[in-house]
């Protein structure tokens, strides 16, 4: 078996210069194809909401929902790093919050949880951090938060709060930082600020990282999103499709400048 991936792997990526490959994963099939096609990071994401369970939103998604598919894909994997997504209301306080973490790693086998929010969330990140559980944190498009799925941060001031919040999260204790549709020069002055791993989607090729739902980026949804691409078109496979994305993150053809946002 390759050799698995730690949070300390994406930090050694990082420092190196090596791009790190993410994409979201809800089950054991796709996480079997995901993991052996090289994929760094897989990110259960309650973005199984509108994929899965067919809805509009993310808000429905509750911690029974969350545990169990993130218990789905951190059983077949052996290689990535399982990231699992904290649902709306699970950390309501730092206590709950805390709860809630130990329930995701305990019951469903996640090697961090990742929460929504700025400064207002850091002392929950704190707490849970000094139980030994390692945070994602994700700014910019929060979608528990934030219904209008517009490029957020577009501002000075806007974009000033956001890399205030990025700079406290890792203080707090965030050993990496998803960010979500924001300005592509935004996102690079903030990968360059922080010693964390920063996960980009819709936030330009400078970031460590990038991520997509693994059924946009296979074109199994009507969305047509500008930071996304059909990566099955030109294949033959679900899996020679998911090896091509990685090609691509870890190559820096993709994102383009077309996939992203200025």
């Amino acid at each position: 078996m390759t050799e698995k991936i730690t949070v300390n792997t994406l930090k050694q990526m990082k420092i190196s210069g090596e791009k790190i490959a993410c994409l979201t994963s809800y089950d054991a099939s796709y996480a079997k194809l995901q993991d052996t096609a090289g994929v760094d990071v897989l990110l259960v994401g309650d973005s199984l909401g509108m994929v899965l369970h067919g809805e509009e939103t993310t808000l429905n998604v509750s911690m029974t929902d969350m545990i169990y598919h993130t218990r789905l894909v951190s059983g077949a994997c052996q290689r990535a790093l399982v990231i699992s997504d904290m649902p709306v209301n699970s950390y309501t306080s730092p206590e709950t919050g805390l709860s809630n973490a130990k329930r995701l790693v305990n019951e469903g086998g996640a090697e961090v949880v990742k929460l929504e929010g700025g400064k207002e969330i850091c002392e929950t990140v704190a707490l849970i951090s000094q139980n030994n559980i390692s945070v994602c944190g994700h700014l910019g498009l929060t979608p528990q938060s934030i219904s209008n799925f517009q490029v957020q941060a577009k501002t000075e001031e806007a974009a000033k709060q956001l890399k205030q919040d990025a700079l406290a999260l890792q203080k707090a204790g965030a050993v990496c930082l998803v960010l979500e549709c924001i300005p592509s020069k935004l996102a690079a002055d903030v990968t360059q600020s922080l010693d964390i791993p920063v996960i980009g989607i819709g936030a330009g090729v400078d970031c460590d990282a990038q991520v997509l739902v693994v059924y946009d980026m296979l074109g199994l949804t009507d969305k047509k999103l500008k930071f996304c691409k059909n990566f099955l078109i030109d294949q033959e496979s679900i899996a020679n499709a998911i090896k091509a994305y990685v090609d691509e993150v870890k190559n820096k053809t993709f994102p383009l400048p077309e996939h992203s946002f200025e």
